[in-house]
């Protein structure tokens, strides 16, 4: 890289940082904008009473100044007129007849007027001869330092050609270099022995500019106090009004976090003091309401744990005769036998019911823990779909695995994620309508998925919003075929909290449905927005694989269930064997 392009590119990287520190500036101001009340009344405040400041100083220059300049101007528009009128009336009546006295008359006359008692503001005379003769008795005169430059074209014009008395608003030189503001009045006078002159007062108005710039100055003044005065009123009284409300919010948080006992301070008897008091009263009526309904869950909780342990005995007692019975069926009649089958089906759900019943009592009890070590997914989903094979075959449901990434091993609690995965397999077969099921595993750097797809009767989005929810069927009409307990997915839901992952759904009514499980990799991790695997997840047929396909993983023990499934727990009859109940 030659040394322009070098020097262009760390060129290019400082402005690139500048703009980003410029942007993050913004947003920082943005943001602190957005967030005070009190930041944008106070600001607002100070910018209208600045704006109001500046009109009304402009107002008032303009109308004190358009005064004090008409005021001098009446007042040295007579004197000049009476000046003028008096040096015409003295050169007209003068009788000198050769230079020399009509020199000094005319300095004695300029000397007089420029000297006389009684003028509001300074001023000079000049005199200078409109025509060049040979017979000019009196050239260019003046008093004080002006000259005839300061006299603008326009107003020579002027005098020159008219025979009243013309005037203009000049620009006179100050000592320092700058220039003060002045008017000239003129007019034209004759001297012997008949030459034409054009007399000027000038008169300097530094004086009137001067008060005109101590009325700004104290203006400005007035507009800087006036400004900082309604921006410490505009701070005392948001404070005033923003302390309570800023208050209400921070008491509102603490309630929301969990703190019921968190009060806003109450002083006086105005509207805050009310808005206090209303604000205590419902803050105590929703701790009285939360503490009572604290209560009744407690209770319930209780009183659901205590029934189903109670239950547990009897029930396995009546399944230990429903089995004897169930052994013994082919001894009975056919109405009999039938009874037994019934019997045993319905002890077996009740079962798995009261499991389900415990469980989410622990969940809710805060009590379930979790047993973490690093498991293979795509392993423990093929268990899952070879141990839901029977269901399947009943269903005439084909279920194939999808992996979708290499290492999808992940500290989990093996137990309960293959408790997740058979439910949503179990869901899925259910719901497929003969259909095949793909079981989709996926990774990424930090987070592991299974997504299980059907392409059955699908769900609206309101049913994907609420079928997580306890006890609840899309459709109350439609028979079961595992005999499930509608508390399913909401224990899987649980589970998946209990490892910081998230569970997610999606349906579309005749285009089936898709439940995708997002695991954090390790222990303690956590799941953003993304996934591993999109929803509804795409990949092609030829990417299916049977359970058979997948490798066994090494060393790994078979997750034993944890209740009675949801689904057929009887295993294909052995060869020369009777039917083998799985434990």
């Amino acid at each position: 890289m030659t040394a322009p392009e070098q020097a262009d590119a760390v060129s290019s990287g400082r402005g690139s940082r500048v703009r980003t520190a410029a942007g993050a500036s913004w947003r920082a101001v943005h943001r602190r904008w957005s967030a005070s009340l009190q930041l944008r009344t106070v600001v607002i405040t100070a910018v209208l009473t600045m704006v109001s400041a500046a009109v009304l100083a402009l107002f008032l220059t303009q109308q004190i100044t358009s005064g004090l300049f008409q005021s001098r101007f009446d007042q040295v528009e007579a004197e000049s007129t009476r000046g003028l009128s008096q040096a015409r009336s003295i050169f007209d009546n003068s009788v000198s007849s050769d230079p020399e006295d009509t020199v000094q008359l005319v300095e004695d006359t300029l000397n007089s007027l420029a000297g006389q008692t009684g003028a509001t503001v300074n001023r000079d005379l000049l005199l200078v001869p409109l025509e060049e003769s040979q017979n000019l008795y009196v050239g260019t005169r003046y008093t004080g330092n002006l000259g005839a430059e300061v006299i603008p074209p326009e107003l020579v014009q002027a005098v020159q050609d008219g025979t009243g008395t013309y005037w203009q608003s000049i620009a006179l030189p100050d000592p320092d270099g700058g220039t003060s503001p002045g008017l000239a009045f003129g007019s034209r006078v004759t001297l012997p022995p008949g030459n034409v002159y054009a007399l000027y007062m000038v008169y300097d108005l530094s004086s009137v500019q001067e008060t005109l710039d101590y009325l700004m100055r104290v203006l400005v003044v007035a507009g800087v106090m006036l400004v900082m005065m309604n921006s410490l009123i505009a701070v005392y009284v948001t404070r005033s009004v923003v302390r309570p409300v800023s208050q209400a919010a921070s008491t509102a948080e603490s309630l929301s976090s969990g703190d019921l006992t968190v009060r806003m301070p109450v002083h006086g008897e105005d509207e805050m003091a009310r808005l206090g008091t209303s604000f205590n009263a419902m803050a105590d009526n929703i701790q009285d309401q939360i503490t009572q309904l604290a209560e009744l869950s407690q209770m319930q909780q209780r009183f659901v744990s205590d029934v189903s342990h109670e239950l547990r005995t009897p029930l396995t007692t009546v399944r230990m005769a429903a089995e004897v019975l169930y052994e013994s069926r082919d001894e009975f009649d056919a109405i009999n036998r039938r009874s037994t089958e019934l019997l045993y089906h319905q002890v077996e759900r009740f079962q798995a019911l009261l499991a389900d019943l415990l469980e989410i009592t622990r969940f809710d009890a805060g009590a379930a823990t979790m047993a973490a070590e690093r498991t293979d997914l795509l392993h423990l989903a093929a268990d899952v779909v070879l141990t839901a094979q029977p269901l399947a075959n009943k269903a005439n449901t084909e279920v194939y695995l999808v992996p979708l990434a290499s290492d999808v091993t992940a500290d989990v609690d093996p137990r309960r994620i293959e408790r997740i995965v058979r439910n949503l397999v179990n869901n899925a077969i259910e719901h497929g309508e003969g259909r095949p099921v793909d079981v989709l595993v996926g990774s990424d750097e930090d987070t592991v998925a299974v997504v299980v797809r059907d392409h059955g009767i699908g769900m609206s989005e309101e049913q994907a919003s609420r079928v997580f929810d306890r006890f609840w069927r899309a459709d109350p009409a439609r028979a079961r075929t595992t005999g499930g307990s509608g508390l399913g997915l909401s224990i899987a839901t649980e589970d998946t909290r209990l490892h910081n992952g998230r569970l997610d759904a999606w349906g579309v009514l005749g285009d089936g449905s898709a439940f995708r499980l997002t695991l954090p990799r390790h222990r303690g991790g956590t799941v953003g927005e993304s996934s591993p695997l999109a929803l509804p997840p795409a990949y092609t047929e030829d990417q299916r694989r049977l359970p058979s396909e997948i490798e066994p993983a090494e060393a790994a023990a078979p997750a034993l269930p944890d209740r009675v499934h949801e689904q057929s727990l009887r295993h294909p009859r052995p060869e020369g064997g009777a039917a083998e109940d799985r434990p």
